[in-house]
């Protein structure tokens, strides 16, 4: 893909979130799933938000990752432009010690597995979100046996949808490392089972705690997950992303 340099006019006006009055004390999340698979003309627009190596990453031999990767991080600006109310073409990441990436003023987390992708928002709190393509049921066992606790894998063998299952585990795992901005063998002791939402008192070596894990509904044939830290209560938020305005 290459650009032209200048973002289209109407680029900035994608559905932001509607005004909220949380409760007192009540952060609000937004989680945004996003569908990849847009028409050229939507590419298109959403590559000239990106930033030089966001186009490096876009430009690659992978045609369709590149179209997937651009809607996705030229989604994840234009919401988070929204909200903060700035330029999305003109926001700059910063990167945690184990690359987790942000905006200034504004907690921000994305995920991408096929043709869809998941972005969170807040402020006030850290934020991980994961989406994942449903896997293979022996091969979810098998990871289950692996990476999980005991309880864990014997739960996903168990289960009658044992590649849903896992990857609901998966989920919620990758979410909370995601929100600590650590790195995935972290969180695989962690006991993630049980109801959503998940609350973790002790993250273990992630960082001081609570950590709440909750589902996100998706699609069929995909899971996700938000996480959030700190001990006050958060509202979450589910929306649709779609390209309104976009040339």
């Amino acid at each position: 893909m290459t650009g032209t340099g200048a973002a289209p006019a109407g680029t900035g006006a994608v559905a932001p979130a509607a005004p909220v009055a949380p409760v007192a004390g009540t952060d609000v999340v937004d989680v945004w799933l996003v569908p990849t698979d847009q028409p050229e003309p939507v590419v298109r627009a959403l590559y000239e938000l990106l930033d030089p190596a966001e186009r490096a990453r876009a430009d690659g031999p992978d045609r369709r990752f590149g179209r997937r990767f651009t809607v996705a991080h030229g989604a994840v600006r234009l919401l988070a432009g929204a909200r903060l109310g700035r330029d999305p073409a003109r926001l700059l990441w910063r990167y945690g010690p184990h690359g987790k990436p942000g905006f200034d003023g504004l907690a921000v987390n994305h995920s991408a597995s096929g043709a869809l992708a998941a972005v969170a928002l807040t402020e006030g709190r850290a934020v991980g979100v994961d989406v994942e393509r449903v896997r293979d049921a022996r091969v979810a066992v098998r990871m289950a046996r692996r990476w999980f606790p005991a309880a864990e894998a014997e739960s996903v063998a168990a289960d009658p949808d044992p590649a849903g299952r896992f990857t609901v585990l998966w989920c919620r795992r990758e979410a909370c490392v995601k929100a600590y901005g650590g790195r995935l063998v972290q969180g695989f002791g962690l006991p993630l089972d049980g109801p959503s939402p998940v609350l973790l008192a002790d993250p273990g070596a992630l960082g001081p705690g609570p950590c709440r894990v909750e589902d996100v509904p998706a699609p069929g044939g995909f899971r996700a997950a938000v996480a959030t830290v700190g001990a006050g209560p958060a509202e979450v938020r589910r929306r649709i992303w779609s390209p309104i305005n976009l040339p």
